[in-house]
């Protein structure tokens, strides 16, 4: 039987099923049809290099820079029932593949439907309204008074709502062995958000800020970020700085928190031969006094893009390794890694390091993407992969950067039956040690 065509997302078919020997020649394809939460994996990711004016590889941006160049831009809840029916009806619809166009178009929808998901309740009760005084005949003005005055009202509720979801934990709550930690160590959160899923939008933003808020990590690098949540974010984390990987289609992000990082510098590496529009994306900081070097990527999706996926991930290595030697440069992203395509490259180059890795290998920690337990794209064979990853190269000079902890975040289902996204969040702590030339002197 013929292999349907790969989406371009980082759920691949012909992955093992859990519990089998994952060897190179012995993975096994899985065809996969109906996928509510993948009808838009199996569109085609528009090549953001198709839009782009010929430019330099590399385009850079300052501090400065950075502030002009912003723009300002339910399924119900617990329907496993509503899943179970979608999917069978999804079923007898054959998977195909699309233009990138389509892609970029599916990015638009979700934005769309997130304003139709605020709004349907509100034009419900319009409309009930309406039919229960036309017997009165009012005044049109007063009607489109009180339409304005309701959207109005939701429109307030839905934000407070988000800003509650993210301040809810005040500092006030936090321990002091809490605040001990955060004033003396680095935290980095690095998630594939999947905000090309249209479903729940609402609810998985408010889980989202709401661990964002709780963590407030000095770096978060999102993966999948689509304009609506990008905006969402930028309205209401008033406290982070923000770097956009692209302003097409999907994209990836860097926020930078304000009261711990000086921001520098930014700039954006283009992948030359991607068929997804993938890029590296490099912030220039400092904390606490030392120079940082902060990279992110999502790299090309599907098991049949395993070549460009290579070559993309020794363009990350390179840049890495040529960053200012006195910088601690520090990687993480959505990979779409299988174990077996790192041996194929010879291992890590020398002086990157896995932060997985460093600490032991955690089990708990291992698999980032888990459709044994993660269901949001209804998966019917379980899958487990080291999707997202992090890496490090440590400064050559000064004081060394280690991890510390590293912790899966947004295993939890929301009231919507639906988990925050189909990834799992890292969650990685650092500290510095004392530098070579310190531990000879002491």
């Amino acid at each position: 039987m013929d292999k349907p065509p790969c989406s371009p997302s980082h759920t691949c078919l012909g992955e093992p099923p859990v519990g089998c020997n994952d060897t190179t020649s012995g993975l096994v394809d899985t065809k996969v049809q109906g996928k509510t939460g993948k009808k838009k994996k199996q569109k085609k990711r528009q090549s953001a290099t198709s839009q782009m004016k010929p430019v330099s590889e590399c385009s850079q941006v300052t501090a400065e820079e950075q502030s002009s160049l912003e723009r300002p831009e339910n399924r119900s809840a617990g329907s496993k029932h509503k899943k179970n029916t979608r999917k069978t009806r999804n079923q007898s619809i054959s998977p195909e593949s699309s233009s990138h166009q389509d892609k970029t178009q599916s990015a638009q929808q979700t934005s769309d439907r997130f304003t139709c998901d605020q709004s349907t309740q509100t034009e419900a009760s319009q409309l009930q309204s309406v039919q229960t005084q036309s017997t009165q005949t009012p005044p049109i003005q007063d009607i489109h008074t009180q339409s304005t005055e309701c959207k109005s009202t939701q429109t307030k509720q839905s934000s407070f709502s988000m800003q509650q979801a993210y301040w809810g934990r005040s500092f006030t709550e936090q321990s002091a062995d809490e605040q001990k930690t955060q004033s003396s160590h680095l935290t980095l959160l690095s998630w594939n958000i999947d905000g090309l899923d249209p479903d729940n939008v609402f609810e998985r933003a408010k889980g989202l800020l709401s661990h964002l808020g709780k963590y407030r990590a000095d770096v978060v690098l999102l993966q999948e970020l689509v304009p609506v949540s990008w905006e969402i974010l930028k309205n209401i984390m008033k406290d982070y700085q923000f770097l956009q990987g692209s302003e097409d289609g999907y994209f990836t992000g860097i926020l930078l928190r304000k009261d711990r990082v000086q921001f520098l510098q930014s700039n954006i590496v283009k992948y030359p031969t991607t068929e997804m529009g993938r890029n590296l994306l490099i912030a220039h900081a400092s904390f606490l006094g030392h120079p940082i070097c902060i990279m992110t990527s999502h790299l090309e999706s599907c098991k049949e893009s395993s070549q460009e996926r290579l070559n993309q991930l020794r363009r990350v290595w390179k840049w890495m390794k040529e960053a200012p030697q006195d910088h601690t440069v520090i990687f993480g992203g959505d990979t779409n890694l299988r174990d077996w395509e790192v041996k194929k490259l010879g291992g890590l180059p020398d002086g990157i390091s896995d932060v997985w890795e460093m600490l032991g290998k955690p089990e708990e920690s291992r698999y980032t993407w888990d459709t044994s337990i993660n269901d949001n794209k209804e998966i019917p064979n379980s899958i487990r992969l080291r999707f997202d990853r992090l890496f490090l190269r440590a400064a050559a000079e000064g004081a060394k950067l280690r991890p510390d902890s590293m912790t899966l975040i947004g295993l939890e289902k929301l009231k919507c039956d639906y988990f925050i996204s189909d990834h799992w969040g890292i969650l990685c702590t650092f500290i510095f040690g004392a530098s070579e030339e310190q531990c000879v002197t002491d």
